[in-house]
């Protein structure tokens, strides 16, 4: 085995396993990575742990847990292979106790029959076999921080009561007070309360994970969930600058120079997206141009392909450029994009919402076109990315029908595409949507001349969405519009406050100071 890296800070985890000492020490390591979603160290970690112990079965358990990322996105062809053939050596090792073959039969559940059952179908399968381990060892608290996390797994994004992601909360709280530094329970708290109606409740989880586990760039990143949710942008900000430098140091060794490693790209992604509310748009444009010089993303994953497509696309039209959003591009080249047609799909969005509002109208029909075949590809195996396509369709249709002049057209669109995203939750792996779609119907509401339409909108957004800039800007113009001194008052005032650092000379926030000296 690997000995540890000097000052190596991971969490508390104990987990006890029937192996030699030496073997349980590193077991105990890896399953820290393992719970901070650190794969690629924690598949070599328990990789040593086989090779110190052969007897230790449990450690092939672990190699097959780390093919598996189940709130990321499904392991790909190459990943189930492995993950399966550490099923099979665990097997034939054979572990020791009536609670190690639980864990390993539950691993097993959920890589059995890949070929003909769907993920949805195993990963429950996974969810279940954890579910009757926690029960029939209730004081074993590493079953309930994997069931809670195999609860998070399976909640649906149409689930609005978020009853798996409560329950998961429910189990994980208790443990959090007996072990506060134990890596997977804070984390998993983020996830479970990263959701409008719960993030402060994962506050306390948000503010604690990076000092656990500081040697992990993931865990570094994570608290930023909490704050995105809660527009706390520069304690957002902050994390991620952390974990996007440590993030690149790791790929530096792990995949050499010129390469972006997909967590760092997600960090990269809330990085942009949080400077943007601040009103700090060079530092923005910097995110943007650090990810434009890759020549490379490794591996080809959800993380990365958004991170890749959201940027450049949240760049342009957060700052409501719709000359740059016709024209943001899909890079780098070489990223295997014809896998992920929903991230093209963002791509295809800006420049639909930059065509239509520019007058290139042909050229916006082209792009509407495109996410029509997005979301047609995707329905079959994906229905969730499907139906965000479908909302982005939709309002790209609605602003291109107003630029044609059929305004009713326009508003029914947008408005069913606000009322589509706003029965999903969002993806794990994203901050937000490009743009809150609610927002953009403010935005039309106001342009046609109905402010107090349009302020009920974006109050409406601001409750699931705090804090952000352009909405905050939007509210206070339709306030003011619609005849609203005082709530005019209050958002220009939270505008200028949100954007007191700006870096940038902005257009609203001048107006904003200009309508508060008055």
């Amino acid at each position: 085995m690997h000995p540890p890296a000097a000052g190596e800070k991971l969490g508390a985890v104990h987990f006890p396993v029937s192996c030699n000492p030496e073997a349980q020490a590193g077991f105990s390591r890896a399953v820290a990575m393992l719970h901070s979603f650190w794969y690629e160290e924690a598949v070599k970690a328990f990789t040593g742990v086989a090779e110190a112990d052969p007897g230790c079965a449990m450690a092939w358990w672990g190699v097959a847990m780390s093919h598996w990322y189940p709130l990321w996105y499904p392991p790909n062809p190459a990943a189930l292979k492995a993950g399966a053939a550490a099923v099979a050596k665990a097997e034939a090792v054979g572990a020791k106790s009536e609670r190690e073959r639980g864990y390993i039969a539950a691993i097993a559940a959920f890589y059995r029959d890949s070929d003909k059952l769907d993920h949805r179908s195993r990963a429950l399968a996974y969810e279940h076999a954890m579910a009757s381990l926690h029960e029939r060892y209730p004081d074993d608290r590493e079953a309930a921080i994997f069931y809670a996390l195999a609860l998070n797994a399976t909640a649906l994004p149409t689930d609005k009561t978020l009853t798996n992601q409560k329950k998961a909360a429910a189990i994980l709280g208790p443990i959090f007070a007996e072990q506060p530094n134990h890596p997977g329970v804070a984390h998993y708290l983020i996830h479970s309360d990263d959701a409008p109606p719960l993030a402060k409740a994962g506050l306390e989880a948000a503010r604690r994970y990076a000092e656990i586990a500081p040697s992990v760039p993931h865990a570094l990143h994570m608290p930023s969930h909490i704050f995105t949710r809660l527009g706390y942008w520069q304690e957002s900000i902050d994390s991620n600058v952390r974990s996007a430098a440590a993030g690149q140091e790791y790929a530096k060794t792990a995949f050499g120079e010129g390469v972006a490693w997909d967590q760092s790209l997600h960090a990269m992604d809330y990085l942009a997206y949080g400077y943007l509310q601040l009103g700090q748009n060079r530092k923005a444009k910097a995110v943007l141009d650090d990810i434009s010089a890759f020549k490379k993303a490794t591996p080809d994953s959800l993380p990365a392909a958004y991170a890749l497509a959201a940027i450049p696309a949240r760049y342009a039209i957060e700052r409501r450029n719709w000359a740059e959003a016709a024209k943001v591009e899909l890079s780098p080249a070489t990223f295997a994009w014809d896998k992920f047609p929903w991230a093209t799909a963002m791509i295809a969005f800006a420049r639909a919402l930059g065509d239509a509002h520019t007058g290139d109208l042909a050229t916006a029909k082209a792009e509407i076109g495109k996410l029509a075949a997005a979301r047609d590809a995707l329905k079959a195996n994906n229905e969730y990315w499907s139906d965000q396509v479908e909302a982005q369709r939709q309002a790209a249709a609605a602003i291109l029908a107003q630029a044609e002049g059929r305004q009713d057209e326009a508003l029914r669109e947008l408005r069913a595409a606000a009322d589509l995203e706003d029965g999903m939750q969002k993806h794990p792996v994203t901050p937000g949507s490009i743009v809150p779609l609610r927002e953009l119907l403010g935005d039309l509401l106001l342009e046609i001349g109905q402010p107090g339409a349009a302020l009920a909108e974006y109050e409406r957004s601001l409750k699931s969405a705090p804090n952000r800039f352009r909405t905050l800007y939007g509210a206070a113009k339709a306030a003011n519009a619609a005849g609203d001194p005082a709530k005019a008052k209050q958002y220009f005032g939270e505008l200028t406050r949100l954007a007191g650092n700006a870096d940038t000379p902005l257009p609203e926030l001048a107006e904003a100071t200009a309508y508060l000296a008055r």
